[in-house]
């Protein structure tokens, strides 16, 4: 038995220079040649290293071996005759691997057979192998596995320092490939790992949605995907501050995780936001489980360095059929039926077949554009001394196939999310502006008769769009036969949905549209308080007065005030006010009261297509 000790147990890397001096250049071109083949795999290279080096080595076995648990655990194999292959498992004591285990050194077995030691072994008395070189395989600072070759013929003794230094060289390339492969793991876990919940990512759900997808494609079988999103719970971070909201999702993350069965799977799929698959095809059963977690959820304290914090949360459910479904689609329908948990009034489940609705409303807008059938009603605008009509507001309309009208209510919203309303806006404001040529061209409407139109941010960002507005507006103005001077007809609404941090954006886009003549008005004002950075920041000619507003100011003081407050700041900036959702007399008389310019509602007309 010839064998190598250190101090350290770990080979010395002057020994292994000293050693490596001696070996022939046939040896070291084996392990150059197959390490710089680009073309093969990580496993198909060490299995050929193996093939290789029993070739030069002269032996017929070759394995890479884990240690764990006093097991050796082959994790390769080359075996001429069969005998061992990867995934074989054994008492690390019945092979000479233990021997390299209890000196941490390189050791060699010329003569298995005639060694006390090892001479009652299976590889000695069942296998019939004779010789044996084996070595420590170390991943960075700790002994992972034993590099063993063997075989049932003498290794030519007077090579046995030159073929330990070549089996030791072999043994250091697969601990470096082994390290840097556990670098790898541990680099593309934490890419797919939320760094705060220790949920998989989105990116990791993504790429195994794709394998459920795959899955159920080949067996035929159906699964469902839940969306959770945790309600209201930006009102957590603007309280508390971001560190308590993290302890909140760290909170719930953990709730989810146990809940769940082991056959289920959940990830962060980004904010406050969860996905969920549920390995059954029975959506009712699906919403059975995620309503009893949402039940769960809502009667848990979550406890966090300010107390304890309740949740509630909404959850789409929608169900993958490999028949019909895409990855597109389940997850378009995922998003719908989570907007609708929300739209609904949170705290509650809806499942794709209860969010049909919105995708029927979906695929009505992506082709209602090119069949003619985004429409415009129009609702009169009422001076309040006189009650004589001064205006008119464009609402959006969605003409069915079947000649049903839906109103702006039912669709604005989905739109919005699916990106639709710059088109629907364009539509809308050139059917308005094509109406207005038309009665200043008859004489049935003056040029102060002002037309209102929504434009939404979607609409301002595209360029296209307000370029093709203006276009038309010149030629309207030209078609009407009446010389209108600097100020047009024409008025743009916009609404505090515009998202604030796009106020220097905004301001931009609407030069151009207020230089060529256009006014400014500012629509759902009491809605929240960004409005009022739209008054101090832009040019607003009309202030709509939201109408929860106007319906309260009899009953509530306060509300009241609010509104005396706004008439007085716009009279002393010169802004007609107007007050929407009026339906009575008594509202009528107290908006004059207190000053009101304009009123628009059911009292004095609904919307009309005409």
């Amino acid at each position: 038995m010839i064998a190598k000790d250190t101090q350290s147990g770990k080979p010395e890397q002057e020994e292994i220079s000293s050693r490596g001096a001696d070996l022939r250049a046939d040896k070291l071109y084996v392990l150059w040649s197959i390490a710089t083949r680009r073309h093969l795999s990580d496993e198909e290279r060490i299995q050929a290293i193996l093939e290789e080096s029993c070739r030069v080595l002269g032996v017929e076995v070759a394995l890479v071996g884990e240690l764990a648990d006093g097991r050796y655990l082959v994790r390769h194999a080359f075996d001429e005759e069969g005998r061992f292959s990867a995934g074989m498992e054994m008492p690390l004591a019945s092979t000479p691997c233990q021997c390299v285990v209890e000196r941490g050194a390189s050791v060699f077995l010329p003569d298995m057979p005639s060694d006390p030691v090892v001479n009652l072994l299976p590889a000695v008395t069942l296998l019939k192998l004779r010789v044996y070189a084996g070595t420590p395989i170390w991943v960075g600072t700790q002994v992972w596995g034993v590099l063993a070759f063997a075989g049932g013929k003498a290794m030519e003794e007077d090579r046995t320092q030159e073929n330990l230094a070549f089996i030791e060289l072999i043994a250091s390339w697969i601990g470096s490939f082994m390290l840097q492969s556990r670098q790898r793991d541990n680099l593309e876990k934490l890419a797919l790992t939320d760094a705060l919940t220790s949920l998989p990512n989105r990116r990791a759900a993504e790429a195994r949605l794709k394998e459920e997808i795959s899955h159920a494609r080949r067996h035929g079988e159906a699964f469902i995907l839940g969306l959770i999103d945790l309600d209201h719970f930006k009102l957590i971070n603007d309280r508390y501050g971001h560190a308590v909201g993290d302890e909140v999702l760290i909170g719930f993350a953990s709730a989810l995780t146990s809940f769940l069965r082991t056959e289920d799977w959940v990830a962060r799929w980004g904010g406050e936001e969860f996905i969920v698959c549920l390995h059954t095809s029975d959506a009712r059963q699906a919403e059975i489980i995620l309503d009893r977690l949402r039940e769960e959820i809502r009667q848990q304290a979550f406890v966090t360095s300010v107390g304890d914090i309740h949740l509630t949360m909404s959850v789409g459910v929608s169900r993958y059929d490999p028949d019909v479904s895409t990855q597109d689609t389940i997850l378009a329908d995922l998003d719908n039926t989570l907007y609708e948990a929300k739209a609904s009034g949170r705290d509650r489940i809806v499942t794709g077949r209860k969010g049909r609705g919105i995708l029927h409303t979906a695929t009505l807008l992506k082709t209602a554009a090119g069949e003619n059938r985004i429409l415009a009603a129009y609702q009169t605008i009422h001076e309040l001394k006189s009650l004589a009509p001064v205006a008119d507001e464009a609402l959006a309309r969605l003409q069915t196939p079947q000649g049903e009208i839906i109103t702006a209510t039912d669709f604005i919203e989905a739109a919005e999310g699916l990106g639709l309303m710059a088109e629907i806006d364009s539509i809308v404001a050139s059917l308005t502006m094509q109406r207005c040529a038309g009665s200043l061209a008859s004489g049935a409407a003056t040029p102060s008769f002002a037309h209102f139109i929504n434009l939404s941010s979607q609409f301002l960002a595209r360029r296209d769009l307000v370029e093709t507005l203006l276009n038309n507006a010149q030629d309207y103005c030209l078609r009407c036969g009446i010389e209108m001077g600097p100020v047009k007809p024409v008025v743009f609404e916009i609404t505090e949905r515009q998202a604030i941090q796009n106020l220097d954006t905004l301001e931009q886009d609407l030069k151009v549209l207020l230089d060529f003549g256009f006014r400014l008005a500012l629509d759902d004002f009491g809605s929240g308080y960004s409005s009022f950075l739209y008054l101090a920041r832009l040019p607003i000619s009309y202030l709509k007065i939201e109408g929860w507003m106007v319906q309260n100011m009899q009953s509530n003081r306060k509300v009241l005030d609010l509104v005396k407050s706004l008439v007085a700041f716009s009279r002393n900036q010169e802004i007609i006010t107007i007050a929407e959702c009026v339906e009575d007399a008594a509202t009528i008389d107290q908006l004059r009261e207190v000053g009101v310019d304009w009123a628009q509602g059911y009292y004095f007309s609904r919307p009309s297509l005409n």
